[in-house]
């Protein structure tokens, strides 16, 4: 099933109608449908797809060779090999000089590792060769780090060469509920709340029924593929992946400073930042700092891929229940109640997707959305805001609370999420928004109704606005 890279597709077909040259670079995570992307755009059009090898230069060599004859020679069964890269670019330039041809090199990093000379070879053929040709190369990783630095880094070979970048993300928790429109808006949150958008594992989940029944079947179980997914993605990308285990573990459980995760993980500290900065390249693991604030001791970590938090809080800590098959009454009494709590920080991030995505209908330009905590001297508590969206000068703030509650949200809810802004935003103008998955009380309604609070329910969440405006507090 191919949905939601309308945008993308439209750009790439408008590129290659243009008959010139192109080099676009395509790169993003693992299972976010790079692929399924490019193979879409290419299924009506002459292209020579490869799909380099994690081997030896030899063997991306005799595979290259293969896809090139196979082209050529559909009906062949066999295919000599070149005596070299040169020589197989040389038969990629001899077609493109002929024939509009898309070439198309997925796992770009492999090759790069295999053969470190390719990336000047390709930048010497794009430069002298193949830019009077009719060849559209796509170049596709899902190495974050060696796309940014080896492909479109100021020091790569190929820099300033690419004539397009697309950096394939995750789809919003809007798109993703493309996937299943039959299901309720309750189930689309949760299955954005256990996918994070990764079009793989909206696939995966495969929802023909109930979600529940979707959930023990295609994820608490020991032969379905989502079960091994979080310990085969860390060994295909990871040389030590027992290490990165305990630390996504160890965040997942509930550390979030370096120190604490350094010390639950058994790790040296200076050992721990580097493995979590290569987590946070992976996207699994991601830190924040309380907005308006630079990086410091408030920085904390959190496990930001939807689909590693979910399976580390239900599937890890299951693994014996789901072994003896004692899985489906655990479900039910202890799995399935603790949705809500669960579903907390996923319902921040959609309603700060929500903010984002109808910024022009809100009264303030907003620059960014994030999250503040601090202290409140005169509780002397710790206290924290969901949301805090500054203008550019920072004169004027949306400040929203997000509740995925089963109970309705109540007056007291507006009254403390005042208090907390009067802490962080004293003497600056305030727009109040309250998000509730349960919608409200009558108390409540009769306060919005003042136009000093705007409430926003699940049902808005998942439907366009005309306005999202309240009138300015200043406190």
């Amino acid at each position: 099933m191919f949905l939601c890279r309308e945008e993308e597709l439209s750009k790439l077909n408008k590129r290659y109608a243009g008959d010139r040259f192109e080099c676009v670079v395509i790169y993003g995570r693992r299972r976010v449908g790079k692929t399924a992307l490019i193979n879409k755009f290419r299924e009506d059009k002459p292209t020579i797809f490869f799909s380099a090898l994690n081997s030896t230069a030899l063997d991306n060599l005799e595979a290259l060779s293969k896809v090139i004859y196979n082209y050529e020679h559909p009906e062949s069964m066999d295919s000599p090999v070149y005596h070299s890269f040169d020589a197989a670019f040389e038969a990629i330039s001899r077609i493109g000089r002929e024939e509009r041809i898309v070439f198309v090199i997925d796992e770009y990093p492999y090759l790069a590792k295999a053969d470190l000379s390719i990336s000047s070879r390709l930048q010497h053929l794009m430069d002298h060769v193949w830019n009077d040709s009719h060849i559209f190369l796509i170049l596709c990783g899902s190495s974050m780090s060696f796309m940014e630095n080896q492909v479109l880094g100021y020091e790569s070979p190929l820099y300033g060469r690419r004539t397009a970048q697309f950096k394939v993300e995750a789809l919003s928790y809007l798109d993703s509920a493309k996937f299943y429109p039959n299901l309720s808006l309750e189930d689309n949150a949760l299955i954005y709340g256990i996918t994070g958008g990764i079009p793989h594992y909206l696939n995966k989940l495969d929802v023909k029924g109930d979600l529940d029944t979707a959930i023990l079947m295609n994820i608490m179980d020991r032969s379905a593929y989502l079960y091994e997914e979080p310990e085969n993605l860390l060994k295909q990308e990871l040389r030590e992946p027992a290490l990165y285990n305990a630390i996504i573990k160890a965040v997942a459980g509930g550390a979030s400073r370096q120190n604490e995760i350094a010390l639950k993980s058994g790790l040296t500290s200076a050992l721990c930042a580097k493995y979590l900065n290569v987590l946070m390249e992976l996207g699994i693991i991601s830190k924040e700092t309380p907005i308006s604030e630079k990086p410091g001791k408030k920085t904390v970590y959190h496990v930001s891929d939807n689909f590693f938090r979910f399976w580390y809080r239900y599937v890890a800590n299951n693994i014996a229940a789901i072994a003896s098959g004692r899985i489906n009454r655990i479900y039910a009494n202890a799995i399935k109640p603790s949705y809500s709590d669960y579903m907390g920080l996923i319902f921040e991030k959609m309603c700060k997707e929500y903010l984002l995505f109808y910024a022009e209908r809100l009264p303030v330009e907003i620059k960014s959305v994030g999250q503040w905590w601090g202290t409140d001297p005169k509780a002397r508590k710790e206290i924290q805001i969901d949301i805090v969206a500054p203008s550019s000068d920072e004169n004027e703030y949306i400040i929203g609370s997000c509740k995925f509650r089963n109970a309705k949200t109540d007056l007291d809810e507006y009254w403390l999420l005042r208090d907390y802004a009067s802490v962080f935003a004293k003497g600056k103008q305030c727009y109040f928004y309250i998000f509730s998955k349960s919608g409200f009380t009558e108390e409540l309604l009769k306060e919005a109704k003042r136009g000093e609070v705007k409430l926003l329910s699940l049902n808005d969440l998942y439907s366009a606005p005309a306005l999202l405006t309240s009138q300015p507090l200043m406190l």
